[in-house]
């Protein structure tokens, strides 16, 4: 029997669900610009000024005498950020715990939008009980560099998976009231001189790689965008009038408010003139730099109105300034969001590799040894790092193996060739620890790969766990250890959901977001992390600026990121984008699309995917997109559609996608616009990008 699961399918969107286009919002935009502008006749030059910049660290001016409350923000993308370093902590009335979720790369490992939607909404809730109004989340910049230290707070390497996740997270948040920020726009792929770097990039990989996830986030109704600590092509993106004005507001139509990330901004008359609203956190400096300027006649009192009336205007949009600021009776939820992190962490789990081993049946003497067995893989390391989560009741690897294989499970932190070759199983913990403002070498330590070495071949049934933000070198061990998988950082509950994935309970789901090369050089970041970067990053401002007129550090990118840099250079990596096994088996059959493209209305592809196993699992059927003869340099294929479904075993169900001629387009530098060439084209599904089961072609008139 046959079921039938259909896809809608935009550029910038991949989602299924569709939700109104102003999420959660209660004021319209004109109204609430036209209420903006009657209070800010209220305000006195002094207040004017101070809504020019953040107050007590992670705050919006208020003046509640006016009406206008103090607006607090607070991190991160994975959960609510129990900030501690406030100016003033009296100002706000802090969560006790909140949940920590796994991170947003392994998010984006569900290929499951609805999964976004959720996991935002919980994170939501908490901050609506925590008397928090906007979420500095979702994170999505373009994973573009293994080493990037941020990679883990973002939704991988392609740009149609990261819309989707972008839109959905969005619309959930937005759902509780909690209005959302997009960060950080735009082309902050490195976090290595992130203060001083420059983003050389042109416009077709502007528009085709970095600005879609954007734009899904701001037509889901998102009310707030970050800029980012970068250059885009020599001026520095919070400051940049051509970037907020020309291309946020006017291309992607965004009327929120722009806030800039902290202390990425020094010239205060462009941050002005630019189309910034809120400097963030603020400068020490700023009021007299704005007195100055007003004296000298460089800015007008009409300007400083300009820059903080969306800000204000946001405020009233999302009824932010009406509402009740605590909801005590969301910290009921918690189970369900307890919930939530689990259904994330097991849908992301990815398996790479598996001779058989898995599902590991009980009654096996497991040899438990590595980095993580008691201790959480998180970022951060410290509570001044914005995306720690601490959670609560948090499950280590250790105890979720005890509660399934009981006694069986023996912890050895430094077990020798005997010791893991006397074990039935050797279960080896591995991975990294990424953090903001840092990035971090390609291979692991030394020792912790020659000890992964040694246990491989110690040992042939040794299963090696690894929970890491990004990508690492696994060349010298994969292809010996028994199975590998893939878990992240999987927030408070996500060893319990590998404990599940392992036993068979569950059958694993989850696919790359990101290519894993072999090397790093084989990468479109190629190079190593110089010396000096972690001297440089944590540097006093004063340094950093003086740094910043003696040296560039330019950062040259193209339309080829991930898959479509490998693919195109003909470079085979580990492991391909899109791709994870499961418990059973999957086959794509009976492909279907009209030959011609219809000239005034979708394409509608078709497949039919059966479960040609012997257990329930799930699988993400992918469509990618290449032009046979094209004009420009284009990527040899390029994701259009995904869809993930469960099935039984032996059943099918027909997968359906509906390509508008977008899908086709790719951005041309002399009409500054999209087009699409007319000609041949071959449409590809499968289950990774490197994993093709059918081609079909397709002509465009």
């Amino acid at each position: 029997m046959k079921t039938s699961v259909k896809l809608l399918l935009a550029f910038a969107t991949a989602a299924a669900a569709i939700a109104p286009a102003a999420a959660q919002q209660v004021v319209a935009w004109d109204e609430a610009y036209r209420q903006a502008d009657a209070r800010i006749a209220q305000l006195t030059l002094d207040e004017k000024i101070s809504f020019m910049r953040g107050y007590s660290s992670f705050f919006f001016y208020g003046v509640p005498e006016k009406g206008m409350p103090y607006i607090y923000l607070s991190d991160a993308t994975q959960g609510v950020h129990m900030r501690d370093n406030l100016s003033d902590p009296t100002m706000v009335r802090q969560l006790e715990r909140s949940t920590a979720f796994p991170c947003p790369i392994s998010l984006a490992a569900t290929f499951n939008p609805s999964l976004a939607y959720r996991y935002a909404e919980a994170v939501g809730e908490e901050c609506r009980a925590g008397g928090i109004e906007v979420l500095l989340g979702p994170g999505m910049n373009i994973y573009r560099n293994s080493q990037n230290g941020r990679n883990f707070e973002y939704m991988g390497e392609d740009p149609l998976l990261a819309s989707a996740m972008v839109a959905e997270y969005v619309k959930g948040m937005q759902s509780t009231g909690t209005v959302a920020c997009l960060k950080h726009f735009i082309c902050n792929e490195t976090e290595f001189y992130r203060r001083r770097s420059n983003s050389i990039v042109d416009e077709r990989a502007l528009h085709e790689l970095y600005l879609p996830p954007f734009k899904a986030g701001i037509d889901a109704g998102v009310g707030y965008v970050m800029t980012s600590y970068n250059r885009l092509n020599g001026e520095w993106a919070g400051q940049n009038a051509d970037l907020i004005r020309r291309i946020l507001r006017g291309e992607l139509g965004f009327r929120g408010c722009v806030m800039s990330d902290w202390s990425s901004v020094n010239d205060t008359e462009k941050v002005v003139k630019s189309g910034q609203n809120v400097e963030m956190p603020g400068r020490k400096e700023f009021f007299g730099e704005v007195r100055a300027l007003l004296k000298e006649g460089r800015i007008t009192e009409k300007d400083i109105e300009k820059m903080i009336r969306p800000n204000i205007a946001t405020s009233i949009a999302f009824g932010l300034y009406d509402r009740k600021k605590y909801v005590p009776a969301l910290l009921e939820k918690f189970p369900a969001h307890k919930q939530t992190g689990y259904d994330v962490a097991a849908e992301g789990i990815v398996l790479l590799r598996n001779n058989g081993i898995l599902p590991l049946a009980e009654g096996r003497k497991i040899l438990l040894t590595g980095r993580f067995t008691e201790q959480i893989p998180r970022t951060g390391g410290s509570t001044s790092s914005s995306a720690e989560v601490l959670g609560y009741d948090n499950v280590t690897l250790t105890a979720a193996l005890r509660e399934v294989y009981g006694d069986a499970v023996r912890v050895v932190e430094k077990p020798s060739r005997e010791e893991l070759a006397a074990a039935d199983v050797v279960l080896l913990s591995t991975g990294t620890i990424d953090v903001e403002s840092f990035e971090r070498p390609f291979a692991l330590p030394k020792e912790e790969e020659a000890f992964i070495r040694t246990a491989v071949e110690s040992n042939p049934n040794t299963i090696v766990l690894v929970n890491s933000g990004s990508g690492i070198r696994m060349g010298g061990w994969n292809d010996k250890a028994a199975a590998v998988i893939y878990g992240w950082y999987p927030g408070q509950s996500g060893f319990t959901a590998l404990a599940d994935i392992l036993s068979g309970k569950l059958s694993p789901s989850g696919k790359l977001p990101m290519t894993i090369e072999k090397e790093f050089n084989d990468s479109p970041a190629k190079g190593t992390m110089p010396a000096g970067a972690e001297f440089y990053n944590k540097a006093p401002r004063a340094y950093n600026e003086r740094l910043i007129q003696l040296y560039d550090i330019d950062y040259k990118e193209s339309v080829l990121v991930g898959y479509r840099w490998y693919e195109t250079k003909g470079i085979a990596p580990l492991y391909p984008f899109g791709f994870g096994l499961s418990y059973t088996t999957f086959e794509l059959s009976k492909p279907r699309a009209p030959k011609a493209f219809p000239a005034d209305k979708p394409l509608k592809v078709s497949v039919t995917l059966t479960n040609t196993g012997d257990r329930e699992g799930a699988e993400v059927v992918q469509l990618y997109v290449t032009e046979n003869a094209p004009t420009v340099l284009r990527p040899k294929k390029e994701l259009k559609g995904f869809r993930k479904v469960t099935l039984a075993p032996g059943k099918s169900a027909v997968v359906e996608f509906e390509l508008d001629r977008q899908a086709l387009a790719f951005w041309d530098t002399q009409s500054r616009g999209w087009k699409v060439n007319p000609g041949e084209y071959t449409l590809s599904l499968g289950t990774s990008s490197a994993d093709i089961a059918a081609t079909l072609p397709v002509s465009v008139k």
